[in-house]
């Protein structure tokens, strides 16, 4: 009886909005590993298969993953657990496809360059974006340093100051073929000590 009046009830899918939402368990670094490998494997890239490792580093706020080349490492946001497992295995297979990208390439390659995308199409993941548009939270930080390009005046706020030398990132493209170029370094305009 009780069933039959709750079935009638005008607010049965209400109910619906108010359980406890699901949250999809991580899996493990391992088993993330095994995936990678076997779908790096499955193009022909067994160098680079046997040195990759995979792990969720909880210390990440905004970004969802990121690509170590020297270390051949793969680090997830735990985070992710929030958006399901085809989140967790989009994220895994663009970071691969940074690594895939750069193990193939003999000079140095843009981050999201043609190489990347060529990656990302062998990976799956055909017409990747590259940046994530998922709601994490992070924390403001005060950027209290403020640098400027000479050649463009652009500024380049920091949170920290810089510690070498570095320069304007679009000019050096521009006019040094992508080089480090002396005329584009960043100059401190403001800042405390």
């Amino acid at each position: 009886m009780r069933n039959a009046a709750r079935e009638k009830s005008p607010f049965r899918q209400l109910e619906f909005c108010f359980e406890t939402p699901l949250v999809f368990p991580l899996p493990s670094a391992a088993a993330l590993q095994v995936r990678a490998v076997s779908l790096l494997l499955g193009l022909g890239a067994e160098n680079l298969a046997a040195r990759l490792r995979v792990d969720w580093n909880d210390r990440m706020r905004t970004t969802v993953g990121r690509a170590d080349f020297q270390r051949s490492l793969i680090l997830l946001n735990p985070a992710l657990q929030k958006f399901g497992a085809a989140e967790i295995d989009r994220t895994l297979r663009h970071e691969l496809a940074h690594l895939l990208a750069h193990s193939r390439s003999r000079r140095e390659i843009l981050p999201h360059g043609r190489e990347w995308r060529r990656a990302c199409c062998d990976l799956g993941i055909r017409g990747e974006r590259a940046g994530h548009t998922l709601p994490l939270i992070g924390r403001a930080l005060r950027r209290r340093f403020v640098y400027r390009c000479a050649h463009c005046q652009r500024h380049f706020p920091r949170v920290h100051r810089l510690r070498r030398a570095t320069a304007c990132l679009d000019c050096c493209r521009k006019f040094a073929r992508g080089n480090y170029d002396e005329r584009f370094r960043l100059r401190l305009v403001k800042g405390s000590s």
